[in-house]
């Protein structure tokens, strides 16, 4: 029995609440500063994703899930014909139309569990998300990517590894037990979903439900991936987990 809903709805006013402070976690700036020394080590590993992501060579119609407040936004809109942006938060969707400013972009403010796609995608994008699905939605979430996806289309994730530098540090200590305390800056705490994958459980789970491709870690702080439903190679996609 799926009792994951008041969670959502308070993981979801979370955002909602956060959206004017959340790039302060990924800038590192304010109670996410940890040095200098840090914030560089944090930015080569964010440079490492966004050649990965780059390396695809995506195009055509892209999907961006959870898309935030645009920090992956203007990478995927300077490279797609058309893009599609859904999040839950009117807020955050407010601050990405402000940082993206394109006119291919077409947002719409809706709840991931509740939206179906109107259309497919040759690309589909989600950061930081994963890690916020409920273990018992973990394989409806997946048909849902596969729902969006055109014939020989992709899937690209990053997200957190378990690392407990990465929040603020005023916060209560991370753990493993998928469920975390959030605090804004003005105090207000949350309780949200947080599980960290490891690669290769994170593999053998996708293997399990069809999908083929892979997933690997930058170091310290993310894991990314790239899946497909789609058995054969192609040019950039190894097609194997664990490549």
């Amino acid at each position: 029995m799926d009792n994951s809903n008041a969670l959502i709805d308070e993981m979801i006013a979370y955002y909602r609440a956060r959206a004017s402070e959340y790039d302060q976690w990924f800038l590192r700036q304010g109670r996410y500063d940890r040095g200098e020394r840090f914030r560089q080590s944090w930015f080569r590993e964010v440079a490492a994703v966004e050649r990965a992501l780059l390396a695809l060579g995506p195009h055509g119609d892209i999907l961006e899930l959870a898309c935030g407040t645009g920090i992956w936004t203007r990478q995927l809109a300077a490279i797609a014909t058309s893009l599609t942006a859904v999040d839950a938060s009117p807020e955050v969707i407010t601050l990405n139309r402000q940082q993206v400013d394109s006119s291919h972009v077409e947002y719409i403010v809706a709840d991931l569990y509740e939206w179906r796609p109107a259309i497919t995608y040759d690309f589909v994008f989600f950061g930081f998300w994963l890690s916020h699905v409920p273990p018992e939605r973990f394989e409806a979430f997946w048909e849902l990517v596969a729902q969006a996806l055109k014939p020989n289309g992709r899937a690209f994730f990053v997200d957190s590894l378990f690392n407990r530098e990465t929040s603020a540090k005023d916060q209560s200590e991370i753990n493993r037990s998928g469920r975390v305390e959030r605090r804004l800056n003005d105090g207000r705490t949350f309780e949200i979903v947080k599980i960290f994958y490891e690669p290769e459980q994170l593999e053998e789970r996708l293997s399990s439900l069809g999908w083929q491709g892979y997933v690997r870690t930058t170091g310290k702080f993310f894991l990314y991936g790239c899946v497909s439903h789609e058995v054969e190679a192609r040019d950039g996609f190894t097609g194997e987990l664990g490549a």
